[in-house]
């Protein structure tokens, strides 16, 4: 990753993004890294080597994987990420049981991650991906799986507010779909992983075709994002085994959904939601009918 991209993310979240992609050796510190952020900001770059048990030049190369220049960047970024980190972090709810609880803990967990949701993304990738959408002949959403319904919320969203998109929830019919693309159009593929089978098959369909590809996932170096025209990475989501395990999609509900507001300002917001506006007035039901 060039270290001009995303410069705003710590090292946690480089990691996270990354994840997937680290060698044995390199998970070894990076797992050091996170479980003792506040330990290493003191070490020297032998000293972590030596406490994760690898060669120095595995700490150099891991740092420059995910960035950096060298440790010196790392330890600097890993030090401004605990100074921003635990001043104004929420405090764990008080554990308890039963379902209200669970949802606090659930709820609390959540609200951490949002602030991260957007330090992996790219200045000039958001800007050529919101135009591409907002300025596509034709639409299409992919999403399989477990993303499925956010593929469903984006497509309406878009439609609702003006930029009409299309989107079919069996995954062999988004490929047959997508291969009817045709350059000037454009295909959204959402993948937390980046490696669902039927999005990838589909988002490589729109590319032959000559669409251009929005990917949104939250793994650097995964298959769709090797596809794509556009890559947007969604940190926040964990680690790869979380998103495997967790399923959540909060994250990417909530970035898309600050998408579709960028495309209707794109696309000329107030032109836009005026036209909303009177179709909703149309379905509105008043008391005496």
């Amino acid at each position: 990753m060039p270290e001009e991209r995303a410069q705003n993310a710590g090292p946690s979240t480089r990691i996270a993004t990354r994840r997937n992609a680290l060698g044995a050796t390199d998970l070894r510190i990076a797992d050091l890294l996170l479980e003792r952020p506040a330990d290493v900001v003191e070490m020297t770059a032998q000293q972590l080597a030596d406490a994760a048990g690898v060669a120095r030049s595995s700490v150099v190369r891991l740092c420059q994987a995910l960035g950096y220049r060298g440790f010196p960047q790392l330890r600097v970024s890993l030090a401004t990420e605990l100074a921003q980190r635990f001043p104004d972090e929420p405090q764990e709810p008080e554990p308890g049981e039963g379902a209200l609880a669970a949802m606090r803990r659930s709820i609390a967990g959540t609200g951490r991650l949002l602030p991260e949701l957007t330090a992996m993304l790219d200045r000039e990738q958001v800007e050529a991906a919101v135009g591409a959408i907002a300025g596509a002949r034709r639409m299409l959403v992919l999403a399989t799986g477990l993303s499925s319904p956010l593929g469903m919320d984006l497509a309406m969203r878009l439609t609702a507010q003006g930029r009409p998109a299309e989107y079919v929830h069996d995954g062999l019919a988004q490929q047959i779909a997508a291969q009817g693309l045709q350059a000037g159009d454009c295909a959204v593929a959402v993948s937390a992983s980046g490696a669902s089978r039927p999005t990838v098959a589909a988002a490589r369909a729109a590319a032959d075709a000559g669409a251009a590809v929005v990917s949104v996932t939250s793994f650097q170096g995964s298959p769709l994002g090797q596809i794509s025209t556009h890559g947007l990475i969604v940190a926040g989501a964990g680690s790869f085994r979380d998103e495997l395990e967790q399923t959540s999609r909060v994250p990417h509900a909530v970035f898309l959904e600050a998408l579709v507001r960028a495309v209707v300002e794109r696309r000329g917001g107030a032109w836009t939601r005026a036209r909303v506006f009177d179709a909703l007035g149309e379905h509105l039901v008043d008391d005496a009918d």
